[in-house]
């Protein structure tokens, strides 16, 4: 069978009936090399102008051939995971930086032609074991900004975007503005993400800068105030002349909850656009936990969500790319975190555990081919 006939007979059985084609059994560690479709979503993406694209692991780049053909295919922009992170592995002391994993991933996209988001330079999670007996207020700010300075001026003009700051909000923690209560926070006030973004800007004055968060896409009382929480964060910023070109959708969404995604988040798009940045969908996966066992219909349920939310999002011209966080289910960090309560393995990206595309690729796919040209 050709690609384009694989692709043909699997959009005629829809979405169930694909289940039955590509979901046998077999080991993981078995190397069964992907199916290719006729088109990828790298390619149907680019013909709209959108960069389509994914998390990846550097790992499994390494170590397994398969997955990286399947991410070549797949993928115009690329993310890690968490190489990019203030963590222990990059950040071995307050004076070492460890670049190995890095610059693998550079030189891996631009091998293969793809463009590399740099994700990220602050953030309140998965710090550093010497930062909190090292990090005083009278030093923070000084490490801040040389860890942006040596990790985004060594990918000076090499980066597409660097999420800048991540997920500074949180309404609940009570402060103003809806401000997180951040170890970042603690030692520096508020004006720590101010810094952040001048000192990016400055090193790296090619790159878009983005503001990346999650909880700000569905409807209801908690995702609008989380919203207008982040709105009133980037009008400040522009308001004081902070450089920041792009808000990041995280887009970690459920299925069988009956969520809805539409108003709240247009108008949210909207007013983004009018203030002249960009919107990436900068981390989609669609958690099936909710979802009863059998594969057909959890399937079905998450490519559902994925055609209804990217029709949606995509209908909006200012969304310049679309990533899933992981391209298949056998690395996804879903099985970790959020799992489901009959510990039964997510299905929540574009391919299976054998690198085999499941109904959310084509509902990804035609969500793509279906969204205005950009210019």
């Amino acid at each position: 069978m050709t690609r384009r006939q694989f692709v043909e007979a699997a959009s005629m059985m829809g979405a169930v009936g694909l289940v039955e084609l590509s979901g046998c059994a077999r080991p993981h560690d078995q190397a069964v090399l992907p199916a290719p479709p006729v088109a990828s979503l790298r390619e149907v993406g680019a013909s709209r102008g959108i960069l389509a694209g994914c998390a990846i692991q550097i790992a499994r780049l390494r170590d397994t051939p398969a997955y990286a053909q399947l991410v070549r295919e797949q993928a115009g922009i690329v993310v890690e995971e968490n190489a990019f992170k203030f963590t222990q592995r990059l950040r071995p002391s307050p004076t070492e930086f460890f670049f190995g994993d890095t610059d693998y991933l550079v030189q891996f996209a631009e091998a293969n032609g793809m463009k590399v988001r740099g994700h990220n330079f602050v953030w309140h999670r998965s710090l550093p074991a010497w930062f909190d007996g090292y990090m005083t207020p009278a030093n923070a700010e000084a490490v801040l900004v040389e860890h942006i300075e040596r990790v985004g001026g060594r990918y000076a003009g090499r980066i597409h975007s660097w999420d800048v700051m991540n997920e500074a909000i949180r309404v609940e923690d009570g402060l103003p503005g809806g401000m997180r209560d951040t170890p970042w926070r603690k030692l520096l006030g508020d004006g720590y993400i101010d810094s952040a973004f001048r000192t990016a800007r400055r090193v790296d004055p090619k790159a878009l800068l983005v503001y990346n968060d999650y909880g700000i896409e569905g409807e209801g009382d908690k995702p609008a105030a989380k919203r207008e929480a982040v709105m009133a964060l980037l009008r400040g910023m522009q308001q004081r002349g902070v450089p920041v070109d792009a808000l990041g959708v995280q887009s970690h969404l459920d299925a069988g909850r009956g969520d809805v995604y539409g108003p709240g988040l247009m108008a949210m798009l909207a007013e983004v656009r009018a203030m002249g940045l960009k919107v990436l969908l900068t981390e989609m996966d669609v958690n099936d936990k909710w979802l009863a066992s059998p594969i057909p219909a959890r399937d079905a349920g998450v490519a559902e969500v994925y055609g209804n939310y990217l029709k949606t999002t995509l209908a909006d011209p200012g969304v310049i790319a679309l990533l899933t966080w992981g391209i298949t289910d056998r690395y996804t960090w879903l099985n970790g975190e959020a799992s489901r309560s009959d510990k039964l393995p997510e299905r929540d990206l574009p391919f299976d555990v054998q690198l085999q595309p499941k109904p959310a690729f084509f509902a990804e796919l035609e969500a793509l081919r279906g969204a205005p040209r950009r210019g």
